[in-house]
């Protein structure tokens, strides 16, 4: 059976890495019919938004989606398309699976670990406004019910690949209401897992940790804005956004996603590493049931980066993206 997929290329080098991605998804056999829409900086003049009603709506058909890094404005214009899609979508656990690769320059080893976000509220609700001329103020919110359903995500992600130890991160010790409630949430539904262990990390002393040791980490429970944070550092401990894939979860459907900037200017040049997007793509095809396909795709991408015959310059080599995402398709067959 074919399973429609809506692709959304994105901005920058979006289209560039979505199609690198797209064909070693499609090398990989697995039975999948591409629907492309644009959303983006391209769409505005047209449609006065970066995301048209439209694209959601091929989203809510397809129940799944590939999508390219969108721009979004620092200080003003537009919300973030990613934090809209996210709540239109009420794609509730933004997920990356976040591990060290072959030949990929990092500090560490046997890092693997699995940052799991709550996306729906926190500070990037984004109900704020100005108190008189002189300050601004940002409200932000924790519900007990997408706390418990953030960690009820976060422990059966655990339980399904067989991790061992969940750690809710948190600053209670400040926000004895909010975090304080998003702990005692998360730590409520601990207790149907007996088989894994549970403990808290403070934000601050996470970081810390992290970059200390962070081998003694499995799986990370976080409320949206230190989730956001803190899923950025773990990526920088395996070599940065460019071997980062991310995924948003929801209750019918999920958006897949290279989570790294559109990179502007590099556009057009087949310079931009499709590592990301494609490790995106990878996780899309384990969520789908294609198993045996995202297997193939992984093995090329190790051999690639092993061989480091045909690997992008910001991994230390001089091929192209084409070049780059061509190879892996070789190594798969």
């Amino acid at each position: 059976m074919t399973i429609k997929v809506t692709l959304i290329p994105g901005d920058g080098i979006g289209p560039e890495v979505s199609t690198a991605a797209q064909s070693v998804i499609t090398a990989s056999r697995a039975a999948i019919d591409w629907e492309v829409v644009e959303a983006g900086e391209a769409c505005i003049a047209q449609y006065g938004t970066p995301l048209p009603e439209h694209v959601l709506e091929t989203i809510r058909r397809n129940k799944v989606a590939l999508k390219g890094p969108i721009t979004t404005p620092v200080g003003k214009g537009f919300r973030s398309v990613n934090v809209a899609l996210r709540q239109q979508l009420q794609l509730y656990a933004n997920v990356r699976h976040l591990r060290n690769l072959p030949n990929v320059p990092s500090r560490y080893n046997d890092v693997d670990i699995v940052v799991v976000r709550e996306n729906t509220e926190d500070l990037y609700a984004g109900i704020e406004h100005m108190v008189g001329q002189n300050a601004a103020e940002s409200i932000k919110i924790i519900t007990r019910e997408a706390s418990e359903r953030i960690g009820r995500y976060g422990f059966e992600l655990a339980r399904r690949e067989g991790r061992k130890r969940v750690t809710i991160v948190h600053k209670a010790n400040i926000m004895k209401l909010s975090d304080g409630l998003f702990l005692e949430s998360v730590r409520s539904v601990a207790s149907d897992y007996p088989e894994i262990e549970c403990d808290d990390r403070i934000v601050d002393a996470m970081c810390m940790n992290l970059v200390q040791i962070p081998e003694q980490f499995d799986v990370l429970v976080l409320p949206n804005l230190y989730g956001d944070i803190v899923s950025d550092l773990v990526a920088g401990l395996v070599g940065g956004l460019g071997v980062a894939p991310g995924a948003n979860i929801g209750e019918i459907g999920a958006v897949f996603e290279a989570v790294h900037g559109s990179a502007p200017q590099i556009a057009g040049k087949n310079l931009a590493n499709p590592l990301a997007m494609i490790l995106s793509g990878v996780e899309l095809l384990k969520f789908l049931g294609f198993v045996k396909e995202a297997q193939r795709v992984e093995k090329g991408i190790e051999y690639v980066l092993r061989q480091r015959d045909y690997i992008t310059p910001d991994l230390g080599g001089e091929a192209g993206t084409k070049e780059m995402a061509s190879a892996i398709i070789d190594a798969m067959i």
